[in-house]
């Protein structure tokens, strides 16, 4: 989708590629990811104002390295090359690229030589600025047209620039946070270079969705699939905006919601709203599908499957349904892309690989997002605050909380152990304060003594996150006291439990989830 001016990104496997998106979107900017190996009549017909090569854990002289066509540096579009984005433009335009005799990783001073360009409005000369560097090899001839517009201790072409066309290279990288300028980099790229306006707001975003989702509709119906979580609600609001009582939204209770939410999502939409709600429990469908399956991805796709089923049954029902409403997001989209033939991260229900069987066209308005966007998205579209700031709640629900078999006797556990969780967090104000915060079961169970008498029972893994996106994250840290409450509560009122852990892994190297 093309949303006025728009900033291709092309990737080469970073891990912060998603970064640059963000940063620049927070120009409101309007931005896309794209594999490296676009073509280039593909980048005519897409039209960017800019392009951004990223980062890559690769040497341009490793063996099957990814290179973008050598082309796309001649279409007079302004490209700015980071890291290995950086070394691979140099490297086209006819320089050299060698090894580094002594590496950048971390922090490191940059000292500007030019105060246009990428570093308008920043100090030159003894002024060093902090940026961060994450390379092994470096630019050591530059090619004809270029000139070094930035140096460090270790790089002497930190940072080029083309004398007469529009090409920028950084060997450090703007978009993370311990390079202290990298705002301001990316946006003298993006509006100093590009010529972009700052007019990707969330009303332009209604506007376009609602056009295009009243054209691709006419007068057909659809149906969505409505959770009760921040992405489906705003899915369903934004498409009842375009197409009002052509709409109906299904909930469909799946027996792996947290206790209590089938009937507080219900009660909200019935009487908080203006959508036309059916409710199907199918609780024994989905248990009876998940009877002995352990692995993740097959439950993602046994429970993805079973909701597509019972929406196809409901849409026979209503009649004349050709479509079907998800909310599907950015990061949903990123993860299930194949980088060069690698598996993705992971399937998620709401794509892997559901369209293929699918009598209904799938309808996504929020695919371009990013979760704080949507969260934006729903404010702007009217939703109470209480429903956009709701921790977000997978769609496959605690199915994949639960690690191994997923039955009642297992799922009354967790329930059990997720309010604690929860309850806890908002006593003591950390609900709000973190990304996400809930219970997993695992698969083994430990010794331990209650009274006088020896245990064997389950483990709980206690899961809180920081995150502004879902696409990195860091574990939270929960103050010993809460955690103290919440392992006590939990021991003492689940029975089954005699042990609770915490998570303090990051993602990456782990995901957010643990399925």
């Amino acid at each position: 989708m093309k949303i006025g001016e728009m900033i291709l990104i092309l990737d080469f496997g970073s891990q912060t590629t998603q970064l640059i998106a963000r940063r620049i979107r927070e120009q409101k900017v309007y931005c896309e990811i794209h594999p490296y190996s676009t073509t280039v009549g593909k980048i005519r017909e897409m039209r960017p104002a800019g392009i951004v090569l990223s980062g890559g854990p690769c040497s341009v002289y490793d063996e099957g390295a990814p290179h973008s066509d050598p082309a796309i540096l001649d279409l007079s579009i302004p490209i700015l090359g980071i890291c290995y984005g950086a070394q691979l433009m140099i490297l086209q335009s006819g320089g050299q690229v060698e090894k580094a005799e002594k590496r950048e990783f971390g922090k490191a001073e940059l000292e500007i030589l030019t105060t246009d360009g990428l570093f308008a409005g920043l100090e030159t000369g003894e002024t060093h600025h902090q940026v961060w560097m994450s390379h092994g090899d470096r630019v050591e001839v530059v090619p004809d047209g270029f000139e070094a517009s930035g140096v460090s201790a270790h790089s002497p072409f930190a940072a080029l620039r083309h004398r007469h066309k529009p090409l920028a290279a950084v060997q450090f990288h703007p978009e993370v946070a311990h390079t202290l300028i990298g705002v301001d980099v990316l946006r003298n790229f993006v509006f100093g270079f590009c010529g972009c306006k700052p007019d990707w707001t969330m009303h332009s975003f209604i506007e376009t969705q609602v056009a295009l989702i009243r054209e691709q509709v006419g007068e057909k119906q659809v149906i969505c699939a409505l959770s009760g979580g921040v992405d489906s609600s705003v899915t369903a609001a934004i498409v009842h905006r375009a197409i009002g009582d052509q709409l109906t939204c299904i909930y469909v209770n799946n027996g792996l919601m947290r206790t209590g939410e089938s009937e507080a999502i219900l009660r909200f939409f019935r009487e908080k709203s203006k959508l036309k709600v059916i409710s199907v429990d199918a609780t024994d469908f989905f248990l009876s599908e998940l009877d002995q399956v352990v692995d993740p991805e097959f439950k993602r796709k046994r429970i993805g499957l079973g909701f597509i089923k019972i929406f196809e049954e409901e849409a026979a029902k209503i009649g004349n349904v050709s479509y079907l409403a998800q909310g599907t997001l950015y990061p949903d989209v990123i993860e299930s892309v194949i980088f060069r033939g690698e598996a993705p991260i992971k399937c998620p229900h709401k794509l892997g690989g559901l369209p293929e069987v699918m009598k209904l066209e799938v309808i996504e308005p929020l695919r371009e997002l990013f979760k704080d966007e949507v969260r934006e998205l729903g404010l702007e579209l009217g939703l109470p605050a209480e429903a956009i700031h709701r921790q977000p709640f997978p769609g496959p629900g605690l199915g994949i909380r639960i690690m191994g078999e997923v039955n009642r006797e297992r799922l009354d556990i967790l329930r059990k152990a997720d309010v604690i969780v929860l309850d806890e967090m908002k006593k003591h104000g950390w609900y709000r304060k973190v990304w996400q915060s809930f219970a997993v079961l695992l698969p083994i169970q430990t010794v331990g003594v209650m009274g006088d008498g020896r245990t064997y029972e389950h483990v709980i893994a206690i899961r809180c996150v920081d995150s502004r996106d879902a696409m990195t994250a860091d574990w939270s840290k929960i103050p010993y006291e809460i955690l103290g409450i919440i392992s006590t509560r939990i021991i003492n009122e689940v029975r089954g439990v005699n042990r609770v852990v915490y998570d303090i892994s990051s993602k990456p190297p782990a995901t957010i989830e643990w399925e």
